[in-house]
């Protein structure tokens, strides 16, 4: 499969991610990294450059693993999108998605990169199932995920920690015949 570019929208792109990009990922991104995205997606909130760089390229040698960058029109990387845990006997994979910068969430770019990624995990990995997991302290994450056909399938009541209190995690999931029916409807 010869694949780079899996989509472009007002100059944005999403890409796989190459060996040359792991210092700019690491620059542009975590250097401090927004701790609002620490805290929504369950991570520490510093990294050192080794951490980063070191787990960008195993990242990029994973069988299992697709590694999308989403690129700004000024060529910056502002997020990620990956496709994780393939099962390819079972055709089933996990999917997780970040914006690192304040400044580009709420302008749709998470729910068109959500739906190019859950695209190309149907038509061209062809899975049977997409699932993902969403902390209850982030709504608009699980807004865009049942946008994009995701489904409520259970929920870890107290799974986690936001601060000092106990939050859910919720698990979510699209199946094959859900997003063939899905885009009929387009």
């Amino acid at each position: 499969m010869n694949i780079d570019v899996i989509g472009k929208k007002d100059g944005f792109i999403i890409r796989l991610a190459k060996a040359e990009d792991a210092i700019n990922y690491y620059e542009q991104n975590y250097c401090p990294l927004d701790k609002e995205v620490a805290r929504l997606t369950g991570c520490k909130e510093e990294f050192s450059k080794e951490e980063v760089v070191s787990f960008f390229m195993k990242s990029l040698e994973e069988d299992g693993r697709y590694f999308f960058l989403i690129i700004a029109p000024n060529g910056e990387i502002i997020g990620e999108s990956v496709i994780n845990e393939i099962d390819w006997d079972l055709r089933c994979a996990n999917f997780r998605i970040g914006l690192y910068r304040q400044t580009e969430r709420g302008k749709g770019i998470g729910t068109w990169a959500t739906e190019i990624t859950r695209d190309f995990a149907f038509e061209e990995l062809k899975l049977h199932r997409l699932e993902l997991d969403v902390y209850s302290f982030n709504p608009r994450a699980e807004k865009v995920y049942l946008k994009a056909g995701f489904k409520r399938e259970g929920v870890l009541r107290d799974a986690i920690l936001d601060g000092d209190k106990y939050a859910d995690d919720i698990l979510m999931s699209i199946l094959e015949s859900e997003w063939k029916e899905l885009k009929k409807a387009e």
